[in-house]
């Protein structure tokens, strides 16, 4: 069992401390790329629902069995789960087999979670437990405006329509407050073939799809700053006096160096295609343009997902250890080798499966 920020053992705080911590607040999980409540998961064993499965720095899934300022975060291998939680019943043996299932995924956020469990057969209410915080919705309006301004624009014209949630949004095309919206959203029915009191289901499922994209965007523009930074800080490493003549620290600064660079310039021209076809779309709305373009920001959740799950953790863990300047040059080599570079392949990996945009057709 590992105990991620102190050396005293799971037993420090009680569970029943734990569990009030986590419950607490649990919108703040909901919003996360890298902790999953498991209270959402149907478990028979009841104590499973009291915890958290979270990625750690080495992005491994673990079990989280209590965090909290002065005892740290207590933390189980997916492997020896069996050595907390009663699992020899067959219904508790499913639990774990669950569990296991579960730590294979690799980002929490609920775009991803809504792909994975379906893939797994787990029963999860989507419409009740799978979504994101009215406050995380709210911020993340600025986003949701870029994407929805060519749908304004085609119904409203250049009439400044100020949105502050999604609900606003899809009320407005609801009710049009002007005759000439009106005539522009038949206009838009009939481009999409479907009847005028169809539209506002379409709009849920426009903006659902790119409330999900506003999510991911909005989680890249807070990281990737963070990865450039750790990236200038391991060149200061590389030509440091006392570590330039070190081989395996060169190496490994290199080798960060190129996969994070591959990795936050892949993210950028993703984001760049989302808006270019959705602009597209736009010039030319049908069914056919609305699904692909659908599908295509859908098909990238997983890996979105996966890659920002895996550099937030690892950049908040940088972060943690080194901010405002903290940590001499050898104490930021070692744990560069020792736990940042852990898992770097693997969030190379997952964005080179992203799908192709060169496979979409405009």
């Amino acid at each position: 069992m590992s105990n991620s920020y102190s050396s005293q053992s799971i037993e420090a705080p009680s569970l029943r401390e734990f569990y009030s911590d986590v419950e607490a607040d649990p919108d703040v999980d909901m919003d996360s790329l890298h902790v999953l409540p498991l209270s959402i998961v149907p478990f028979a064993t009841a104590g499973l629902k009291r915890a958290r499965m979270i990625k750690n720095v080495q992005l491994d899934s673990v079990i989280e069995l209590f965090k909290d300022n002065s005892s740290g975060s207590g933390q189980i291998e997916i492997s020896k789960i069996d050595t907390v939680f009663d699992l020899s019943e067959e219904k508790s043996a499913l639990d774990k087999t669950i569990i296991e299932q579960l730590s294979n995924i690799n980002s929490y956020d609920i775009y991803t979670l809504r792909i994975n469990l379906r893939k797994l057969s787990i029963q999860v209410n989507e419409t009740e437990k799978l979504q994101l915080s009215e406050s995380k919705s709210k911020e993340l309006i600025k986003y949701m405006t870029e994407f929805t301004r060519p749908l304004l624009k085609n119904i409203y014209g250049n009439q400044e329509k100020e949105i502050s949630s999604v609900n606003q949004l899809i009320e407005m095309f609801k009710n049009p407050d002007q005759d000439r919206a009106l005539k522009n959203l038949r206009e838009l029915a009939d481009g999409l073939q479907m009847d005028l009191i169809e539209i506002p289901n379409f709009l849920e499922d426009y903006g659902d799809i790119f409330l999900s994209l506003a999510y991911f965007q909005e989680c890249a523009e807070k990281i990737i700053p963070n990865v450039e930074v750790f990236i200038s800080e391991i060149e200061k490493l590389k030509t440091n006096e006392q570590l330039k003549f070190d081989r395996n620290i060169v190496k490994t600064c290199e080798y960060m160096d190129i996969n994070l660079n591959y990795i936050t310039g892949n993210l950028k021209n993703r984001f760049d295609n989302f808006q270019k076809q959705s602009e597209v779309m736009w010039n030319d709305i049908t069914p056919d343009s609305f699904r692909r373009v659908k599908d295509m920001i859908a098909s990238h959740h997983a890996t979105l997902g996966g890659v920002l799950c895996g550099l937030a953790v690892k950049m908040a863990r940088w972060q943690e250890k080194f901010a405002d300047g903290r940590g001499g040059p050898m104490q930021r080599a070692e744990f560069l080798m020792s736990e940042m570079r852990q898992g770097i392949e693997k969030i190379t990996n997952i964005e080179r499966s992203a799908p192709n945009f060169s496979q979409i057709r405009p």
